[in-house]
């Protein structure tokens, strides 16, 4: 064989060897393809295209209506309102500040506003809408619109926001909206929503969830950069359900225009609690929540001594003096430390070892029983009734009738007050005495207590079950369960104490002598039973008594709070009215006049017939000798 021949041989050898690799390569890389799409396309085909499917299609969470708070006549007292707003889309409108400059000189942007829009716009994708204004007027609206030409890439767009008629009248009761804060965000994926609000203080607040309803859901196609190309399917969310109270609206307006700065005032139903109305002096607009409270306003507000924010019929805390003088006389009854008949003698003071303690008349209203003591509000005999009883026996029935405890109203936030113990006191590592509890005798020294809680112990008085306060009528249109008269379980308390206490009650306002005649109902009305009561802010020296010490000299920030209780008719309870006024000096001067007018307007209101006076009543019309 020729060298030339053996030649060719050997390179047709490698090359057959080099084919057989190469075509082995090939042929493996072919398998491992095939593996590959098998894998691919048959065992893991659903999952990628799930996932391919999930690229294209974005799922979005639609907000549902707030539901809407309506008053006991159905009328909407916060309710949802269209809010008409300016967008900018930054791709459109290409030359984001000579358009927003344009903008302004339309409708005017605060160097705030701007530089807010224009963070906006930089941290989001230039297709993404960028709220420009909200809440714009309809010449707003317009102006915008005629000059669409010169505004690229601007909008109006509508949506809505929270609405309260109302106003101030109801802010301390139905509440307001804001903003989710950080906090709130894992709770529900609905509060991640643009524009989405929740409920940050009274009803507001307390059925916030029912008022807010459920999510509904978009699927968008997008493409791969996440810009909407059109809308594949949409479920509508489940809207709020409404919440309908038990607040009158025009009676609250009445009220309100009762009260003066510095007042509340509790209205309730004595038979079944619910609030027929509560005001406090003064308030401010919720509606201004909803567009952002502004620094200056918020100065405004949280300046203010009389802090409108807080509604003092829930949250302020106040002595409850001599409106307390009905536990007292109840505890001793229960106690059996005394009878009705027995009598104390009143000299205008009351010594206690070598402190003297002085009734709120220096001449002193001789010898009372229990219903005298009462009708005059004497301070001598309630002091013997606190020293014969104790401290410990006055707080378990203050506690019975509501006070000091937690009450079931639906406004959060609530404070319970107190009322103190023995064990209280040393809790704080200081002893109880006998002069403490004296004092206690006739509402004063550490108690605190709350206008709506002397406002359900007055209803407590009235029926004699343990009625509780409370604003919710109906959820969604379904009325909530045990709210009747009869499902609030009795007091124990024996009718002839509460006789007692109800005719002391009785001859404040109806007898000659007593403390609060003017409060008299006019002559078809009913009669109404009340109590007044004052407490100081500032102690009186002796040395300030023996020179003729003169309220009305001080000045009104040191003057006492002036307080007064009452339920209507005295044979028929039907209504409780409840008022203090802060520095107002005397329940029969100032609170006895404004509870009588709110008691009258409530009961022309409901126009609820009267029946004619017991019998009892009759007889204790006759003055009697004190």
């Amino acid at each position: 064989m020729s060298a030339a021949r053996k030649e060719e041989e050997a390179r047709r050898s490698v090359f057959t060897r080099r084919a057989l690799v190469l075509g082995g390569i090939q042929l493996g890389a072919l398998g491992f393809l095939g593996f590959r799409l098998n894998k691919l396309q048959v065992e893991e085909g659903e999952r990628y295209a799930t996932l391919a499917e999930e690229n294209r299609i974005s799922a979005r969470l639609v907000a549902p209506p707030r539901g809407r708070v309506l008053d006991r006549e159905g009328k909407v007292i916060a309710g949802s309102q269209l809010n008409w707003r300016a967008l900018i889309v930054a791709e459109d409108a290409r030359d984001v500040p000579a358009v927003l400059d344009t903008f302004s000189k339309i409708v005017p942007l605060t160097d705030t506003e701007r530089t807010r829009i224009e963070r906006e716009v930089r941290r989001r994708r230039r297709f993404i809408p960028v709220v420009l204004r909200e809440f714009l007027s309809w010449e707003e609206m317009a102006r915008i619109e005629v000059n669409a030409p010169d505004l690229p890439g601007i909008s109006v767009d509508v949506g809505t926001t929270r609405e309260y008629p109302e106003k101030e009248h109801l802010a301390h009761i139905v509440g307001y909206v804001a903003p989710p804060a950080e906090a709130d965000m894992g709770e529900d994926p609905l509060l991640e929503l643009p524009g989405i609000r929740v409920g940050r203080a009274g009803i507001e607040k307390h059925h916030d969830k029912t008022l807010r309803g459920r999510a509904g859901s978009i699927r968008l196609e997008v493409n791969a950069v996440g810009r909407v190309i059109r809308e594949l399917d949409r479920r509508e969310g489940q809207p709020g359900q409404d919440v309908q109270i038990s607040v009158d609206a025009e009676l609250q307006r009445t009220v309100r225009g009762r009260c003066e700065e510095g007042t509340s005032a509790v209205v309730l139903d004595a038979r079944t609690g619910e609030v027929l109305a509560m005001a406090t002096q003064p308030s401010f607009d919720p509606n201004l929540f909803n567009a952002g409270v502004t620094a200056a306003q918020w100065r405004e507000w949280t300046s203010k001594r009389q802090t409108p924010l807080i509604n003092k019929c829930t949250n302020g805390l106040y002595a409850p003096g001599s409106t307390f003088k009905m536990i007292v006389a109840l505890a001793a009854l229960e106690a059996k430390v005394c009878t009705p008949g027995d009598r104390v003698p009143c000299p205008g003071y009351y010594d206690l070892g070598d402190t003297r303690f002085h009734c709120w008349s220096k001449y002193g209203h001789g010898s009372l029983d229990m219903r005298g003591g009462l009708k005059n509000s004497c301070d001598c005999y309630f002091y013997e009734m606190a020293k014969r009883t104790g401290i410990d026996r006055i707080a378990a029935m203050a506690n019975r009738f509501g006070l000091g405890v937690d009450l079931e109203i639906e406004l959060p936030g609530t404070r319970r007050g107190l009322v103190p113990t023995r064990a209280w006191r040393q809790a704080q590592g200081k002893p109880w005495n006998l002069g403490d509890t004296v004092v206690h005798g006739i509402g004063q020294g550490f108690y605190q207590l709350t206008p709506l809680s002397l406002a359900t112990m007055t209803a407590r008085l009235a029926t004699g079950r343990a009625v509780q306060p409370h604003l919710t009528r109906t959820i969604g249109g379904r009325p909530i369960k045990g709210v009747r008269p009869e499902d609030w379980p009795s007091l124990g308390i024996p009718e002839r104490d509460l006789r007692v206490v109800r005719e002391g009650m009785w001859a404040v306002v109806n007898e000659t002598g007593g403390t609060a005649k003017v409060a008299q109902l006019p002559a078809g009305m009913g009669q109404l039973a009340g109590k007044t009561g004052s407490t100081q802010v500032r102690r009186v020296s002796r040395e300030q008594r023996e020179r003729g010490f003169r309220v009305e000299a001080m000045p009104r920030e040191w003057r006492p709070h002036a307080l007064f209780v009452s339920y209507a008719p005295y044979d028929n309870p039907q209504y409780v009215v409840m008022v203090i006024v802060e520095h107002g000096s005397s329940g029969a001067g100032a609170a006895a006049p404004i509870a009588r007018d709110i008691m009258i307007d409530t009961i022309n209101r409901f126009r609820q017939p009267v029946n004619a006076p017991p019998a009892r009543v009759a007889e204790a019309a006759a003055p009697r000798n004190q």
